[in-house]
């Protein structure tokens, strides 16, 4: 799917059952989000897969596509693999007002849910509280001495109190498409960092709108977009003294720490969750494989998976530390084929991948991406069903991998000494490093296992273009 349309929402929240996922007739992500179309009523839900494009390095070939979720095509095509982003569509959106008065609305469709039980409690509370005070009784009871509401706060909550004010919403229309998205600001003027899938549909001539958590809103450009990470810059116009995030170091993040995800899930906006890191470097290749098929690039990048509640309306918000520091842009949810809703399997891009693409965007120039010049392949044992690595087949002449001395029938089983298990771990692990980086890599060759040293090339901005 396209998924430009993400319920991190400008809008009411509206109880009422949730839009079902619709598929791009293009192919694009699978467990593409529901989204609103003007000419159109809503569609029936659709059935995707994810069999995992065949992951390779931004400008290299591959030649046998693997899933690297475990999911296939059975089932109607729901397979058990499905990595869509986390994303949907909005409801239609009244114009967005301060944060204030989004509550006042969301309370007020639960209230008429709840019918008249609800408005004769209303009744009692004003009753019982309209003069301020509260009214003691004699009952010889726990009753007799209500506790105070006071506690000290959390560390969550002090991450929330510091993480808010630098998140927003982002709203997009184009292409005949809608949809809400968020983003984290990372300037005081207004330069705000999301997911290339979130402002997609804005890309040829469309509208963006952000709506900050102050209440202001303000009309929004891209700046520059790189799908191979699903990183997009954009400006907000004519804002100042914004509170910009403050971003922390995700080589530094360990598996078992505790992270806080912040998001608008089905439009419930400012939503705060947390969890832990699940697990680092994992390959997360949104999609069907479509784009690659088309001669287009395929996102592929090492994600942070937590547990920390992630669905539809967090891609492009912030996956933060303790200390208050985002670590990562959360992007995609695996929902085990069961929907579009959080089973704890949620996928943010590293912070300082985001950097790197980032940087080089507001630079100004071409996003170039490592590689190390090889055509790679999954790597099976002798079962023929496990994988144990990439298998590389043709390396490029000149590239860094003939430097270095990679031959064909090597096959990659660590990078700096993280496990790489298949063709997408590697693609995805090399895209987290930079050009000129130098990387070790285990090579099993033959029966014999050794290290080699590649120097990370460039792709000189191909991938990049590829898209455009």
């Amino acid at each position: 799917m396209t998924d430009q349309r993400d319920p991190y929402a400008d809008r009411p929240y509206v109880p009422p059952t949730p839009q079902q996922p619709t598929q791009d007739a293009g192919g694009g992500w699978p467990f593409a989000e529901p989204r609103a179309r003007a000419e159109e009523p809503t569609p029936e839900p659709a059935t995707s897969t994810y069999d995992a494009p065949g992951d390779h390095e931004p400008t290299v070939a591959v030649h046998e596509p693997t899933v690297a979720f475990g999911g296939g095509s059975g089932d109607g095509g729901n397979g058990g693999g499905q990595v869509p982003p986390a994303f949907a569509a909005p409801a239609p959106a009244p114009r967005r007002k301060r944060r204030a008065g989004r509550l006042v609305a969301a309370a007020t469709g639960i209230i008429l849910l709840a019918g008249a039980s609800a408005a004769g409690g209303a009744a009692i509370y004003s009753a019982l509280e309209d003069d301020g005070t509260v009214t003691t009784t004699s009952t010889g009871t726990t009753l007799d001495r209500p506790a105070s509401a006071k506690q000290a706060n959390s560390d969550i909550s002090a991450v929330a109190d510091a993480v808010l004010p630098a998140t927003v919403v982002i709203n997009v229309a184009g292409q005949g498409e809608s949809g809400t998205g968020t983003g984290v600001v990372i300037s005081e003027d207004g330069k705000i960092i999301t997911n290339n899938h979130v402002i997609e549909a804005a890309a040829d001539g469309g509208t963006i709108t952000v709506a900050f958590n102050d209440g202001r809103n303000a009309k929004a450009t891209i700046i520059g977009r790189d799908v191979a990470t699903d990183v997009a810059v954009i400006q907000a116009e004519d804002v100042s003294g914004l509170t910009p995030a403050t971003l922390g170091n995700s080589q530094e993040v360990q598996v078992g720490q505790t992270v806080v995800a912040i998001g608008s899930p089905f439009g419930l906006d400012a939503t705060v969750t947390t969890g832990i890191v699940s697990a680092l470097n994992r390959p997360v290749s949104p999609g069907d494989g479509s784009q690659f098929q088309q001669g287009g690039t395929t996102t592929t990048f090492p994600a942070i998976q937590t547990d920390a509640a992630i669905n539809p309306g967090n891609s492009g918000g912030p996956l933060v530390n303790l200390d208050g520091q985002v670590i990562g842009i959360n992007s995609a949810i695996n929902t085990g084929g069961n929907g579009n809703g959080s089973v704890g399997l949620g996928f943010a891009i590293p912070i300082n991948l985001v950097n790197n693409v980032a940087t080089q965007i507001l630079d100004g120039k071409t996003v170039e991406h490592a590689r190390i010049g090889v055509e790679v392949r999954n790597a099976t044992g002798d079962d023929k069903i496990t994988s144990i690595g990439a298998l590389i087949g043709e390396v490029t002449m000149g590239g860094a991998g003939e430097k270095a001395g990679l031959k064909a029938g090597d096959i990659v089983t660590k990078v700096d000494g993280n496990p790489i298990s298949s063709n997408s771990a590697l693609v995805a692990t090399i895209r987290g490093y930079k050009p000129g980086d130098e990387v070790t890599l285990t090579v099993l060759r033959g029966d014999k296992s050794q290290e080699i040293k590649v120097k990370l090339d460039s792709d000189g901005g191909a991938t990049a273009r590829q898209q455009d």
